[in-house]
Formats: structure tokens, sequence, C-alpha cells
């Protein structure tokens, strides 16, 4: 029989044996192997009628061809998904993960990536007192003490707004909270110049409002985070975001004094205070609050995230959260006074170590101004480096089946145990570069607390994320600023920065006890409604 086979149009040019070639069937265009399953074998009454050996053998080939063609596309597909981006083609389980170039492709590590940019800018604004605060101690005849409360003005405007900034965000959202917060604080550094020139109480207001702005850094960054991340990607994400949040000291640190070579001492007050405007006219058009806000994000991430999160108790499950908070509710956790008392001792430990180092290696190593930024900046970078790595291990030991809490608590011991032995060891350095050796290996372990409380801050209240870390930033505050100040009195009644180190060392242990006691991974209970 030499006739021409017209089942459909996609075929009936074919001949039978094509059907066993499969480079033939791997050179069909999609169209035509999706289109032939809608043959009804059923139906082919004249192969029946025909009753013949090559009825029943076209029959079985097409059968054939139409499983090939199925098995193809299913690969096709598969092959498809693998190769497009942000994880595993969306199906009944829901996408599992997303291999890292995914990862580092997607939308959210550009909303990341943002964020990291803004705590850069937000740490270089606030850091390049550390620097000027040398020449202008010479130039006006401050004390070593009086020197430590015109760096701690700023810690007093950031007192006041993380409490009143969490709530915002998880009121509003963290992306128009932290435009409106970097737009603050970059005027106010971009002022800051023309404050010194007028009176002392100008430049501690500026650098007062430049606190209160950069209070809802951090509150934006967890809100944001939450929203964007799914459980078992934040460790990495917030090691991200906290990696420029370092990188941003080092900047301040090490471009501080050859911006002020070149353009004096308020030079870099201006540069910061620019790029702080930039940044908010890029945020504001190229992100969104949510994942399914964002224009530019596609639907296999989109999938991904939603189908993620909805395993982990999305933070969009919960009607919008109350303008007031159950502060009373929040404080009678012992998990919440754990985050507390972390934040607070890491906020002493940091706001010491980026306040005064400058002045220690200049006086105690007797190193120039810029060689002293140098020794000061290098720790930072380690803690960005060492802060990502925290991150990776924390979320493959998740991944692995270690329980949230058991990993928050070896990241939050390692992040304050650590600190505490090599702050020993920097009380024996008798050289500016073993100094620094050991100050980089306090602030690189340091690091690992960003996977403990930090993170935590958002697996025991999702939904008030915000406040929380604007009531454990308020604790911090205090902390950071009654150890810059009370450093400044206790090296001049002692003399020495040693028996301070040591003093901070002993506080890193007991917080490390206190946090590995009473903090949790598991979501807590702050219904009011509810019983506990």
């Amino acid at each position: 029989m030499n006739s021409t086979l017209s089942l459909n149009r996609p075929v009936r040019n074919y001949t039978l044996g094509s059907f066993k070639n499969p480079k033939l069937i791997e050179a069909r265009p999609s169209r035509h192997q999706l289109r032939s399953h809608l043959i009804d074998f059923s139906k082919l009454k004249w192969f029946g009628n025909v009753n013949s050996r090559t009825g029943s053998s076209v029959q079985q080939q097409l059968r054939d061809y139409s499983c090939e063609s199925r098995r193809i596309t299913s690969r096709r597909i598969r092959v498809s998904s693998n190769d497009a981006q942000f994880g595993s083609f969306p199906n009944k389980g829901g996408a599992e993960s997303s291999s890292f170039a995914e990862f580092i492709t997607s939308e959210r590590v550009k909303v990341v990536a943002m964020l990291a940019l803004s705590l850069a800018l937000c740490n270089a604004d606030r850091v390049v007192m550390s620097v000027a605060i040398v020449p202008l101690s010479l130039a006006h005849g401050w004390s070593r003490s009086f020197s430590g409360i015109v760096q701690s003005s700023f810690l007093w405007g950031y007192l006041i707004s993380p409490i009143a900034g969490g709530t915002l965000v998880d009121y509003y959202g963290g992306k128009a909270v932290m435009a409106c917060g970097v737009a603050l604080w970059s005027l106010a550094t971009f002022l800051t110049p023309w404050a010194a020139e007028n009176s002392l109480l100008a430049l501690l207001f500026a650098r007062a409002m430049l606190g209160v702005a950069e209070g809802v850094a951090l509150p934006c960054m967890n809100n944001m985070i939450a929203r964007w991340f799914p459980s078992t990607e934040r460790a990495r994400a917030v090691a991200m975001a906290m990696a420029g949040f370092q990188l941003g000291n080092a900047i301040g640190l090490t471009l501080s004094p050859i911006l002020m070579s070149q353009g004096g001492i308020f030079g870099p007050f201006v540069i910061f205070g620019l790029c702080g405007f930039l940044w908010v006219l890029v945020w504001l058009s190229a992100t969104s609050s949510t994942p399914d806000r964002s224009p530019q994000i596609s639907k296999y991430e989109l999938d991904y995230i939603m189908n993620k999160r909805q395993k982990s108790h999305a933070v969009e499950r919960k009607p919008k959260t109350k303008m007031i908070p159950p502060f009373r509710r929040l404080l009678s956790k012992m998990p919440t006074w754990s985050l507390i008392v972390a934040n607070a001792m890491h906020s002493w430990g940091f706001f010491v170590i980026l306040s005064w180092m400058p002045i220690y290696f200049n006086s105690v190593h007797h190193v120039d101004l810029r060689q002293a930024a140098w020794f000061s900046a290098v720790p930072w970078c380690m803690m960005a480096l060492t802060g990502y790595l925290a991150g990776l291990w924390s979320d493959t030991l998740i991944r692995n089946g270690t329980s949230i809490t058991l990993t928050r608590k070896i990241m939050q011991s390692i992040g304050f145990v650590g600190p505490a032995v090599a702050l020993v060891g920097l009380t024996a350095a008798k050289t500016p570069s073993t100094a620094s050796a050991w100050l980089s290996l306090a602030v690189g372990l340091k690091a690992f607390s960003h996977c403990g409380f930090l993170v935590n801050l958002q697996e025991i209240a999702p939904h008030y994320s915000g406040v929380l870390h604007g009531l454990s930033n308020t604790a911090g505050t205090f902390a950071a600023i009654i150890g810059t100040v009370g450093a400044g009195f206790f090296v001049e009644l002692v003399g020495s920065f040693q028996g301070f180190l040591l003093l901070t060392s002993l506080l890193y242990f007991l917080a490390a006890l206190f946090y590995i006691k009473f903090s949790t991974g598991e979501r807590v209970n702050f219904d009011e409604s509810a019983d506990s």
C-alpha cells in the first residue's frame, strides 16, 4: 500500500521509517510533538477494517512515536526549567532548591545587594567621625573623654528611632521606610561640615539626626529579607547584607584619610552624603517591597519563593500588622530577652571596636592616622568574608536536618566566645601587625552572630520582626553608649586600653551563656488572644 497517510497535518508527509528514526524525532519541532498526543487510536477505523499486518504495525509505530514524543517533551521541559533561573519548575511539591548560579542571578539577590549597599553607606557615614575625630580633637583641644561624647552623639539619635522605626517597617514595609531613612541620614552627613563650622551644638545635632535615620536600617533589612527569602536562604541573605555593612566600615576607614588629604577634613562627609542620594533614586525605581509586586521577577522565582515560604509560615499569611504592637507580650518571653542581651553585647563590642580602634593603634602602637585607619579596616573585610561563609554553613546545617534552634545557638556561641578569646590575645599584642591579626580574628568570628540572633529575630516573630529588632536595637544602643563613652573614661582613669578589652571579653562569655540558655528557633506566640 503506497498511499500517503493523512491522519492529520503534522504527520501526513512522514514515512513509516521516519517514526523509527530517533534523530528525526529529535529534529521535529515541539509543536508537532505535542499535537501528536491528540491522535485518538480508537477512531482510526480504517486501520482496524483493513485487518492487515500493515495496519496493526502502523498503529503500534504511531503509539511508539506518541510515547517517544511525550518522553522527549517531558525531558525538554525539565531541561528548560533547569536552564531557566530560580530553581526547578513548579510542581505539586513546589521547587525544592536553587543552585548557586540561579541564586546569585535572581531578583531577590538584586534586592539584598541593594540592601548591602545601603548598609555600606550607613556604616561609612557613621565611621567617618572615627577618623575625623583625631584632627578635630587636636583643632579644638578636646580631651579623650569629650571625644567619646562627640562620637557617641550618633548613638543618642540611634537610641530614639529603632522601636518607632521597626513599628513603621512592620506597618508600611521595608522599601518606603528604608528610602526615607537613607535620604535623611545622607542629608545629615552632607550637612555635617556646615554644622561643625557653626557650633558644637549643631555638630552634635547633625550626628544625632544621623543616628535617628540609621536606626531604621537593620529593621528594614530584616523586613525585606523575611519577605523575599525562604527560611533555608535567610542566613545567606543576612550574611550578604551584613557583608555590605562591614565593608562600609572598611570603606569609611580607608577612604576617609585619602579624601581628607584631598578635600579637607569634611571631604568624605560630602562624598558619602551624595552617594546616599543616588542610592535612593535607584532603590525606588529598581526594587519592590514584596516578590509578588515586582515587575522584573520571573514566574519560576516567584513560585519558588512562595512555595518555600508557605512551608515556613509566610509573613503575608497574617492580616496587616497592628500599628501598636503587643510590647508587654513581647517582653514577657525569655526568647525575646535572649535577643535583647545578644544585641546589647554585639553592639557593645561593635561600637567600641569601631569608635576606638583608630585611636587605639595611634596611642598604643604609635602609628599615624592613615596607617591606623588601615589597621582598623582590615578586620571589617575579614568580617564580611567570614559572615558569608557562616551564612552558607548555617543554611547547610538546616537543610541537612539540624534543628533551627541548635543551628542558631552554634552560630551565636562562635560569634561571642570567639571574640572573647581573641580580645584576650589582643591585650598581649606587642606590634601593630600582631594586634591587627588578633583584632581581625575577633571581628571575623563576631560575624557568626549575624547567623545567630540577627536571623533569629525573623524566626520567633515574623510578624513583629521589625519592632522586635527595634527593641533589641534600643538595648544595644544603650550598651553601645555606655561602652563608647565608658571606654574613654576608663582609659583616662586606668591609663590603658587592655583592662577595658578584658572587661569586654568577660561580657562576651556571659552573653553567650544567656543566649544558649534561653533562645529558640521556633515561633513564639505573641498573640494576646491565644494561650501562650
